[in-house]
């Protein structure tokens, strides 16, 4: 009988809340074994508004979760997202002892630890780090020194922190909820383990992870992430300039976007016509769907001028030659990937999850890429555990020191 290694993770996005448990075999085959889905509630402003109202939709989601899959879910990998993302890479140095030797794991380990130390003030906190590139006597970068032989190690690491409140009340609503926290993965890392290429990671990729209160970046180059940040422009301002043009009720709007929203306004009907419910006397009024295009248009093009800045100031923009690839629920609106391409001058596509051999169809497309990242993250970068109630799943004991926690969190992210 194959031995099955089960992990779950949870995606807390301002309109759904998502909880996976999938699983993984000595062969290599990984399943999504089962799935909770709520909507949520409690979120305002992209951050936490309501603990209890957060930390209930993720007991039901959990709920939902464990009954599907047959297991009970003890800890798991929580997504992060917000404008108080910020990231940095930072270099470290040892010398090996004895140049006879190879240099071991265990020298991997010092150099990543040395890498990831940095000062931050006592308001934020680190939320993760990735290694990026290894040096041997200062000689072009390798993807891993242990076996080679040097007597100067070099590494630097991508490090992610975050405001300390604001992962504090994240971990409390889902600590709340009877789950233990493993870790928090920022949303754009998930959604770019589930959705780029390899070849897309090796010539220089932005995938771009456009919710419903933030957009997130995650740039990649020769392999490794080199930058990531995150945007407070997403697809609920599409809907809120809906609301205040329009004079409509969020729902309306809300409605509206998804059946004729477009990105650009020419590929609407230039007569058509629709029924929405309205404020005031009387209570429906007819609008253009081409006005409606507009109005969505020139928001899109505002987000899009957002992420061509941020690429700008990170001078990654020319060295992306894979160009863009767009996920998130407001990445299926129609033609926002041409007119992405259109305002940056890059190749753009969306982005599809594609990991898992038997994914559900729900989770097979763009605003489920996260979920899926934060799966195959967890059963692939990290130690977890399940508690089986049906079926045989191994379970694995608590991380390690930083530097084997940093090798075991870079496996699936260093160049290969």
């Amino acid at each position: 009988m194959k031995q099955k290694h089960a992990a779950a993770a949870i995606d807390l996005g301002a309109t759904k809340t998502t909880v996976l448990v999938g699983s993984s075999d000595t062969e290599g085959h990984t399943n999504v074994e089962g799935f909770g889905m709520v909507e949520s509630t409690g979120f305002q402003n992209g951050g936490i508004g309501d603990i209890q109202k957060v930390r209930a939709g993720i007991q039901e989601a959990t709920r939902l979760a464990e009954e599907s899959s047959g297991t009970r879910i003890l800890s798991a990998i929580v997504g992060i997202a917000g404008e108080h993302l910020r990231s940095q890479n930072e270099r470290g140095i040892i010398t090996i002892a004895d140049r006879n030797y190879p240099i071991t794991e265990e020298d991997r380990e010092r150099v990543l630890e040395m890498a990831g130390q940095i000062n931050i003030s006592t308001s934020q906190q680190i939320i993760h780090m990735l290694p990026r590139k290894f040096w041997i006597e200062g000689t072009e970068h390798v993807a891993d020194p242990v076996g080679m032989y040097g007597t100067r190690l070099d590494a630097e690491t991508h490090i992610i922190v975050g405001a300390a409140s604001s992962i504090e009340n994240l971990r409390l609503c889902v600590e709340g909820a009877g789950v233990k926290v493993d870790g928090f993965l920022p949303e754009s890392v998930a959604a770019a383990k589930s959705a780029l290429t390899d070849e897309e990671r090796m010539q220089g990729v932005a995938l771009i992870d456009i919710g419903a209160s933030t957009s997130s970046i995650c740039i990649y180059e020769e392999g490794a992430v080199s930058h990531s940040a995150s945007l407070a422009l997403a697809g609920e301002h599409l809907t809120r300039d809906l609301t205040q043009v329009l004079r409509c009720p969020w729902e309306s709007a809300e409605q509206l976007k998804k059946t004729y929203g477009v990105a650009v306004s020419s590929m609407a009907p230039l007569e058509e016509t629709v029924e929405i419910q309205a404020f005031g006397n009387p209570p429906e009024k007819t609008i253009q769907t081409r006005h409606v295009a507009e109005i969505l248009q020139a928001r899109c093009e505002e987000i899009l001028q957002e992420i061509e800045v941020e690429l700008r100031r990170t001078k990654t923009l020319e060295r992306i030659a894979a160009g863009l690839v767009l996920t998130g629920g407001t990445s299926s609106l129609e033609g926002l990937c041409q007119l992405a391409s259109q305002k940056l001058r890059l190749p753009a596509r969306i982005g599809y999850p594609t990991r898992f051999e038997n994914i559900p169809e729900e989770f097979s497309s763009p605003p489920f890429a996260t979920s899926v990242g934060l799966l195959e993250y967890a059963l692939h970068e990290s130690n977890l555990s399940i508690q089986n109630t049906t079926k045989q799943h191994s379970s694995n004991i608590a991380w390690g020191g930083v530097g084997r926690r940093l090798r075991d969190f870079g496996k699936g992210f260093l160049p290969q």
